[in-house]
């Protein structure tokens, strides 16, 4: 079995990178999410509200791992990136919330920017599920 790029329901195909890839392992998989950013067709969402735009990177994330048979509770390895660390305490509920089930490791790590202006958080994470 080959390695399969998965491409959330309603996106777009893109040229250099993938949304997700799944790569077979055994009698698993592991799904790699790309790191994402709360933009949609070109804008970004809810600029200066983290909760707002961490909620819609999660539901971002999920809909990638849905295309791949997963969900978030299949997530092993998170990485949050934040512009402000200060926002801690307002992502991590909403962190704890999607990640209620599968409590993965995960690191923090404050940025100076995102690929995108009005994005302040950024999130790619690992997930492993069953065949």
């Amino acid at each position: 079995m080959q390695n399969k790029i998965l491409i959330p329901k309603g996106a777009k195909p893109k040229k250099t990178y993938s949304h997700g890839i799944s790569v077979p392992l055994g009698d698993k998989e592991i799904i790699f999410v790309t790191g994402q950013i709360a933009a949609k067709n070109g804008e970004a969402v809810a600029p200066g509200n983290i909760e707002k735009q961490t909620e819609y990177v999660f539901n971002a994330i999920n809909d990638i791992l849905k295309a791949g048979g997963s969900s978030l509770d299949d997530v092993v390895k998170a990485v949050i990136y934040v512009k402000d660390v200060k926002d801690f305490s307002k992502i991590s509920p909403i962190r704890n919330k999607y990640f209620e089930k599968s409590k993965p490791v995960s690191t923090l790590i404050e940025m100076s920017n995102t690929v995108h202006a009005g994005c302040d958080i950024e999130i790619d994470v690992i997930a492993i599920k069953q065949k």
